[in-house]
């Protein structure tokens, strides 16, 4: 197994998200890599956990990254936050990111969780998209 491949992916998918028309309509500047601190925008983007199992094979070092996206927001519902959901997947399925490590053999959505943060107005969308990456 290789986890060599996991800065480059995590950057490229940073940047797909951030450099996407659709997605900077919605967020403009606030797609971020980690929780923003001080001052939190009403609807933001980070990435979150990541989990990654070997997927090597006879031809070489791979791996399967289970990466987290989220989109949060403290507008009143959901539909603002599952419109940039939406726009953050139509990024990232099937694209056809380049890594400065590696290849990404496919990209696909895994799954999604909408839920309201206890005791705050924040809603949260944790989207699950899995990365098949080789290191060769």
């Amino acid at each position: 197994m290789s986890y060599g491949v996991g800065a480059a992916l995590q950057s490229a998918i940073f940047q797909a998200i951030a450099n996407d028309a659709a997605v900077v309509g919605f967020v403009g500047a606030n797609v971020f890599d980690a929780p923003p601190s001080g001052t939190v925008p009403p609807l933001y983007v980070t990435l979150g956990p990541e989990t990654v199992v070997d997927a090597s094979d006879q031809t070489g070092q791979g791996a399967r990254h289970a990466v987290v996206v989220s989109v949060l927001s403290d507008m009143a519902g959901f539909l603002r936050a599952k419109q940039v959901a939406a726009a953050v997947s139509d990024v990232l399925v099937d694209a056809d990111l380049s890594l400065t490590r590696g290849h990404l053999v496919g990209l696909s959505f895994v799954s999604a969780k909408a839920r309201r943060i206890p005791n705050s107005d924040v809603r949260r969308i944790d989207m699950t998209f899995r990365a098949r990456v080789e290191d060769n």
